[in-house]
């Protein structure tokens, strides 16, 4: 399976990438299949079915708001936020739906959108079941999608052959699916981690479509955090979260205006987590952020990188776009040797995988060498094993948020660790961390992983 790391970063809503962007991109994958096939105009009536931890959780991570919106055509890149809430309003007042934007049927969404709770597909916790059927209530299709994180969905036979739909048989010219590879490879043709993944990149895009698209990508993470830092008020979804980084921002403005004799030392740090807040705020309200890897994490990445512009001197275009091939080959391995689906491995496989690409992507930016770069992301991934999920409500919001704070400000911590204070020689591997990591989350309890049944889920009342 050849990864991009446009696939990683990916633009979407919030808030969940495996539980908003990837049943969006099922539903309408399912209702595009149809019309490929020439049955859309013999559809009269749709069934969705959610299972396991899409079903647990799937209300507040708005799966029921996501499969809508699919099959109506919509992509996760492509909608503008302000139509979701207008749009499923009138869906529900109305009891239709519009198959593509070009068929409308009839939709009763209290049997024809099912949450399966005491269930599960067999492939992945994030099981999704569509079927269509004709005038004569007979039905003419059926197909099964998971969504394995990140944004990432598989269709059932494809999962069996472990094949990402869309990525199948891509040739790469400098493949690579573990730490150890890709560093025997950038050794054997001299390249750093960042000129491999560019090389790599030209076999899907020119060099200026890449550059093009790593500063787009770059762009739309600097609006989310703009939009974060202005807006104020309260989270949807019932747990009354006041949103904190307007405040926070313009408290550290006000720090700006003092003499530096007079300012607080951890001032970074403030930074950092105000940048992380925005972003996760922001996707929690279903704003529009980049999967980085996941809507989950995605304040650690874009944290990281606004410390890179702001405190790092004679910081540049390219030091970003370094930072995000970097960042990206460090989630390809993750994708490769475990999961970033908080359902198969808890946090630790969403803001744990963040925080070692943040890692790694600051230490290249900074000019470190590969060795360090691949120390820097071991240290990310070390520290954060064992990372649970277990959002409160299933909203991604308590202990969501705060978690990405925590990402951010280590991801720095591992990155200088490992280029101010190390040779890139180190007794752990990254290949090590990941192989445990994969065995942690199979230990782990399903409990743990994004079903809100355990945890903080269930040992802090809800109101």
């Amino acid at each position: 399976m050849a990864v991009s790391v446009f696939n990683l970063f990916s633009i979407g809503i919030g808030p969940s990438s495996s539980h908003t962007v990837g049943p969006m991109r099922a539903a309408r994958q399912f209702v595009v299949n149809l019309q490929l096939n020439d049955m859309l105009v013999d559809v009269h009536r749709i069934k969705m079915e959610l299972y396991g931890s899409l079903a647990l959780t799937g209300k507040g991570h708005s799966t029921d708001i996501a499969v809508l919106l699919g099959v109506e055509g919509n992509a996760p890149e492509g909608i503008d936020p302000r139509d979701v809430e207008p749009r499923i309003k009138w869906i529900r007042e109305n009891c239709k739906i519009s198959l593509l934007n070009s068929r409308l049927i009839e939709f009763q969404e209290e049997v024809d959108l099912i949450f399966h709770s005491d269930k599960q597909l067999p492939f992945h916790p994030n099981g999704m079941r569509f079927t269509a059927f004709n005038t004569c209530h007979r039905e003419i299709s059926q197909e099964v999608f998971y969504s394995v994180g990140g944004g990432f969905i598989v269709d059932h036979h494809a999962a069996m052959k472990d094949e990402t739909i869309c990525q199948n048989d891509h040739h790469l010219p400098y493949p690579f699916k573990t730490a150890d590879e890709l560093l025997l490879l950038c050794k054997k043709h001299n390249f750093s981690i960042a000129e491999l993944m560019w090389e790599n990149e030209k076999s899907w895009r020119t060099e200026e479509e890449i550059e093009i698209g790593l500063l787009n990508i770059w762009n739309v993470m600097q609006t989310c955090v703009k939009h974060g830092c202005e807006k104020e008020g309260v989270l949807p979804g019932g747990l009354n979260v006041k949103r904190r980084a307007a405040s926070i921002y313009r408290y550290l403005q006000e720090q700006e205006l003092k003499p530096l004799e007079k300012r607080d030392r951890a001032e970074v740090i403030d930074w950092v987590s105000l940048w992380a807040l925005a972003v996760n705020e922001e996707n929690a309200a279903g704003g529009r952020v980049v999967t980085a890897p996941t809507n989950g994490a995605a304040g650690v990445i874009p944290a990281v990188l606004h410390y890179y512009e702001k405190f790092i001197k004679n910081s540049n275009s390219k030091g970003i776009i370094t930072f995000l091939l970097v960042a990206g080959a460090i989630g390809i391995l993750y994708k490769e040797g475990a999961s970033i689906s908080a359902a198969e491995m808890g946090c630790m496989g969403e803001v744990g995988v963040a925080c070692s690409m943040a890692a790694a992507g600051l230490a290249a930016a900074l000019g470190a060498s590969n060795e360090q770069i691949e120390n820097a992301a071991e240290i990310g991934m070390e520290h954060n094993l064992g990372l649970t999920c277990d959002p409160i409500k299933g909203l991604v919001q308590i202990p969501c948020i705060e978690r990405n704070t925590m990402g951010a400000t280590k991801a720095i911590n591992a990155e200088r660790l490992a280029r101010l204070h190390g040779d890139g020689t180190h007794r752990v591997t990254l290949d090590q961390v990941i192989a445990t990591m994969k065995q942690t989350g199979h230990d782990m309890m399903s409990i743990y992983k994004e079903t809100s049944q355990g945890g903080l889920a269930v040992n802090v009342p809800e109101c």
